[in-house]
C-alpha cells in the first residue's frame, strides 16, 4: 500500500467522521421565559401559555445574553423547573 492511499484513506475517513458529528450535533433548543411582573426562568420547549397568564417566551440567544441583568432591576432571574408551568409572585406555578 502506498503514502498516497494512506493519506487518502485518512483523508476520508476524517471527513466521514466529522460529517457524522455534525449531523449528530444539534443546538440547543432552550428559551427564556418572563411574566408581566418581569420574573424570568428557562424552558426546554415554547410553550403556549394562556394570554391570562402573561408569559412572553425568548430565545437565549436574541434576548437573555443581551441583557444588562447586573443593572437592570426590571427582570428577576428565577430557578429553573422541569415540566410545564410559570413563575407568578415568586411561586412556580404548575399546569
Amino acid at each position: 500500500m502506498s503514502i498516497k492511499t494512506i493519506i487518502s484513506s485518512v483523508a476520508m475517513a476524517s471527513v466521514l467522521g466529522l460529517g457524522g458529528v455534525a449531523v449528530t450535533a444539534a443546538p440547543a433548543s432552550a428559551y427564556v421565559a418572563c411574566n408581566a411582573a418581569g420574573e424570568c426562568w428557562h424552558v426546554d420547549k415554547r410553550y403556549n401559555y394562556a394570554p391570562s397568564v402573561g408569559v412572553i417566551v425568548h430565545h437565549p440567544d436574541d434576548w437573555y445574553f443581551h441583557r444588562d441583568w447586573a443593572h437592570d432591576k426590571s427582570y428577576q432571574w428565577r430557578e429553573h423547573h422541569d415540566g410545564r408551568g410559570y413563575y407568578r409572585n415568586g411561586v412556580w406555578i404548575t399546569f
